[in-house]
């Protein structure tokens, strides 16, 4: 197989339903990108310089498909959905609806979801990234998308007009994987409603006025989990389909689907807007498929097909935890909902920018970043919870963003390992450092050696840059960060989090 389709990236609550409107859980998009170097202390994306992205042009040569060959295609369309029903226990109850889309058409229907509203989480989004260095300053978030999908695009189902968009561009013998991947799309649209179930995992807490509780908090990634449930499932009739004439199955032949993941990732020349990509929206995009089909798969190996395909959607995972760990969903693991601060009276002086939960997920990245992936891959399984408050100051509005971060861990070990990584950041965020109490003494874990895990911070330690002070505190099993808050602030937040932490079970 040649070509993966990834339907709509799932990058965080952050950014997600603004591509959940764009792509209405279905645009698939291409992961075609050789793995991210694993190598720590490499220049993060803040410090790496871009380039505006313009829209890719049609590819010269591009053989369109014949309306004879489009007939073929919808004729087959019938017999996947039926194999995809067989595979996956999901009935069919209607015809789905087949279209053949042009380019052009698909980049329409991309634009014309991007509404105000849109545009307005897409840049406050940016912003929160930038801040925490997973995008670079000057990177142009809403030029990329657009960019990306219109390159990467192989076939979308659109749950609102019920069809399957075969694309005029794609070659014939790409087709019918795609097909069953979007078909699958169909019959989970025909089960639960797509648009009515994915919406469940749509709540903003950057814009409802009131502040967020703890369940808020613990359910602000529902829609990445919901997400990759759905390309999970979506991905593993796929590689079914795929395999299904050598008589193996993604169950017993795990080496197999592991081989043909890693060829759709690396297989054929990567594209060059995903390829010039920072690793958040890398991994952002792949984790729905990736972690998503591994995911289905456990559940599948332990519970079998109705338990993997209308179980889950019936009781879906709301952690990128349980979809990284599909053991703790298996298990239903219970974690005790972080306590957050009185975020109105505690920032009376500011005003809210945004709020959300930082996942397991997200801090996988962040440490990937900084520290490269083997030690996000030890580290990021003992996260216990975190949430991020972001605002503006109401006395200078122009003032550089400020940011509340607090993380709990399963040990304080652990949370020392975090806070000496997130330390280690700072050098390669900002163009200015400068350790308070010793205006010698550089951020203590950037060191020279690029090979080295950055050491664990300890206690309480603060930062001068050019955007403000940052002060990293760990105390038992929770990391406090502020950045670019004022001294008074900072202070009345370190007491009431560290008063109102509750350990992780």
């Amino acid at each position: 197989m040649n070509r993966t389709e990834v339907a709509r990236p799932g990058i965080r609550r952050w950014l997600l339903p603004v591509v959940l409107a764009v792509l209405a859980c279905a645009a698939a998009v291409t992961a075609q990108n050789n793995p991210p170097s694993d190598q720590p202390g490499q220049v993060p994306a803040q410090q790496q310089p871009t380039k505006p992205i313009p829209p890719p042009e049609e590819p010269k040569g591009e053989v369109k498909i014949t309306p004879r060959q489009a007939e073929e295609l919808f004729h087959t369309v019938d017999e996947i959905l039926a194999f995809d029903s067989k595979q996956t226990g999901l009935p069919i109850k209607r015809e789905v609806k087949r279209k053949l889309t042009s380019r052009d058409e698909v980049v329409s229907y991309l634009t014309k979801h991007l509404n105000d509203e849109d545009t307005q989480r897409l840049r406050r989004s940016e912003l929160v990234l930038k801040k925490f260095g997973l995008l670079p300053r000057d990177f142009n978030l809403e030029t990329f998308l657009v960019a990306l999908l219109r390159e990467e695009v192989a076939g979308y189902y659109d749950p609102k007009t019920k069809t399957v968009n075969l694309l005029d561009w794609v070659p014939m013998e790409e087709q019918e994987p795609v097909m069953a991947h979007e078909l699958t799309h169909a019959l989970q649209d025909q089960d639960v409603n797509l648009q009515k179930w994915m919406k469940r995992g749509e709540k903003d807490l950057g814009e409802i006025k009131k502040d967020p509780t703890p369940a808020d908090i613990e359910n602000d990634e529902m829609d990445n989990a919901r997400e990759a449930v759905l390309e999970g499932q979506a991905q593993a009739m796929m590689f079914q389909y795929a395999i299904a004439p050598t008589g193996h199955s993604i169950t017993t032949s795990p080496e197999l689907v592991g081989a043909m993941e890693e060829e759709s990732l690396t297989g054929t020349p990567s594209t060059k807007v995903f390829n010039d990509a920072p690793i958040f929206l890398k991994e952002s995009m792949t984790f729905p498929y990736s972690y998503g089909l591994n995911f289905v798969i456990k559940v599948l190996q332990k519970g079998g097909k109705n338990t993997a395909f209308a179980g889950i959607l019936a009781n879906p995972p709301h952690t990128t935890r349980q979809i990284m760990q599909p053991e703790t969903y298996l298990s239903g693991e219970k974690i005790e909902p972080m306590r957050v601060p009185d975020f109105k009276h505690d920032f009376k002086d500011y005003q809210k920018f945004d709020i959300g939960a930082m996942g397991e997920f997200d801090v996988a990245v962040l440490v990937e970043q900084y520290a490269g992936k083997k030690i996000s891959k030890q580290i990021y399984p003992e996260w216990r919870g975190g949430y991020y408050y972001a605002a503006k100051s109401k006395a200078n509005p122009s003032a550089p963003l400020t940011l509340l971060y607090v993380s709990r861990w399963s040990s304080p070990i652990t949370a020392a390992q975090f806070a000496g990584i997130y330390a280690h950041s700072l050098n390669l965020r900002y163009k200015k450092v400068t350790e308070a109490g010793d205006p010698k003494e550089a951020v203590q874990n950037a060191q020279d050696n690029v090979d080295a895990a950055p050491l664990p911070l300890e206690g309480r330690h603060g930062w001068s840059t050019e955007d403000g002070t940052v002060v990293i505190e760990q105390k038992g099993d929770t990391v406090f960060i502020t950045e670019s808050l004022d001294d008074t602030t900072t202070t009345t937040l370190e007491k009431e989090v560290f008063t109102t932490v509750t350990p992780a079970k």
